[in-house]
């Protein structure tokens, strides 16, 4: 891990980083999918309204992916890319139901919870080890995303 060394990170915590940020980015991959699952079946009186919001959501999903990729090859690791490896590390499962307008907004919602869970860890084990790029990273992720959590309880009515 070449790259550590030379932006001033030690190699044994950019390894751990670059561990956990793989596991993110599986996990940012699986919500993807489902979110384009949900974008392209949801049904019924809410379509008008959430079929352009779910798109919005996994736009930003897409790019965030690319960004924690790109993150991990700056500290000299290298992004998982195979849909077999995201599903044997990743926390968010594989949605099934994507027609209904409630559940959909609940997957969303625990993946979500699952997403800024994550990130608070990288926020400590890259706060231990001085890795301002990647808490500065998550920190933004985490703010936006908890508006996101806010107006998606909020459709729901809670």
């Amino acid at each position: 891990m070449k790259n550590a060394e030379i932006i001033g990170l030690s190699t044994e915590d950019t390894q751990k980083i670059v561990e956990k940020l793989n596991i993110l980015l599986a996990n940012y991959s699986i919500f993807y999918q489902n979110t384009r699952g949900a974008h392209w079946n949801i049904k019924g009186e809410q379509f008008f309204t959430l079929h352009p919001k779910f798109e919005e959501l996994y736009d930003g999903l897409v790019l965030k992916i690319d960004e924690i990729a790109e993150r991990i090859l700056t500290l000299g690791g290298v992004p998982s890319h195979n849909y077999s490896d995201y599903l044997k590390i990743s926390t968010i499962q594989e949605s099934r139901e994507v027609n209904d307008a409630d559940s959909c907004v609940r997957n969303i919602l625990d993946s979500f919870k699952t997403l800024i869970t994550l990130q608070r860890e990288l926020l400590e084990i890259a706060g231990e080890a001085g890795d301002e790029g990647t808490n500065s990273q998550m920190g933004d992720y985490i703010s936006e995303q908890e508006k996101d959590v806010w107006m998606y309880n909020a459709y729901l009515g809670k």
